[in-house]
């Protein structure tokens, strides 16, 4: 078999991807030396709790928000700046690889804004549902996992329109996240668990809606695949 001596050990990242990807591994890193008293000195330790406090979001916050019609409007980062932190190494670990894992199989076939729309889009859908779904809860949410699901709606949708144009059972798309919930179900039995699933199934449900909307071709390419059948 030929090979390009020339070719790249791994495949290239799309740069959206890296945009979305460096703020989540430049915050974790501050926050993690900041643990290990390699940065911040004495007070580094409480880092990530002031990053949290920052940059999480708060049920009874979102709440007010909603009654409110959005006031405090400065608090408005919070729907998205939630996905910067995260509780450990280990979960922001597993966030970045899936985000650049994901990003770069949905960012081949999406524009750079369309692959903005669903991290954002699902980031905000998440923290909403979170805040005004789930009754009595006070835990903030963080982390980037509403978001990530929301790119595996994305790539569900992908797969979604392949099986439709070829003709098979386009319900196959919806294994991986069926799977995934299966584990978490499994893992929530096992150690318990919160209610962050509600974010995270929230995000996927926003990326997979939003992907027909910023789809190159959009809702008339689905349209059109199903007319054909």
């Amino acid at each position: 078999m030929d090979q390009d001596p020339q070719a790249a050990p791994l495949n290239p990242l799309p740069m959206i991807v890296w945009v979305l990807a460096l703020p989540l591994i430049a915050m974790e890193i501050a926050l993690t030396l900041a643990e290990r008293g390699l940065v911040g000195g004495a007070g580094g330790v409480g880092w990530r709790l002031q990053a949290v406090e920052r940059f999480g979001a708060f049920p009874e916050l979102l709440k007010h928000q909603w009654q409110t019609g959005g006031y405090p409007l400065e608090e408005l980062h919070r729907l998205v700046s939630h996905s910067l932190v995260h509780g450990s190494f280990t979960n922001a670990l597993f966030a970045v690889v899936m985000l650049l894992a994901l990003g770069k199989m949905v960012a081949e076939v999406f524009r750079w804004w369309g692959v903005v729309i669903v991290v954002m889009g699902s980031a905000a859908v998440g923290a909403l549902a979170y805040g005004l779904m789930v009754p009595d809860v006070r835990v903030p949410l963080i982390g980037a996992f509403p978001a990530v699901y929301g790119l595996i709606g994305a790539f569900t949708f992908l797969i979604f329109t392949n099986l439709a144009r070829v003709g098979a059972n386009k319900y196959r798309a919806f294994s991986l996240i069926g799977f995934l919930l299966a584990i978490q179900l499994v893992f929530g039995v096992l150690f318990g668990g919160g209610w962050t699933w509600v974010a995270e199934v929230a995000g996927f449900a926003a990326g997979f809606l939003l992907s027909f909307v910023v789809s190159p071709g959009g809702f008339r390419r689905v349209l059109d695949q199903f007319r054909q059948r």
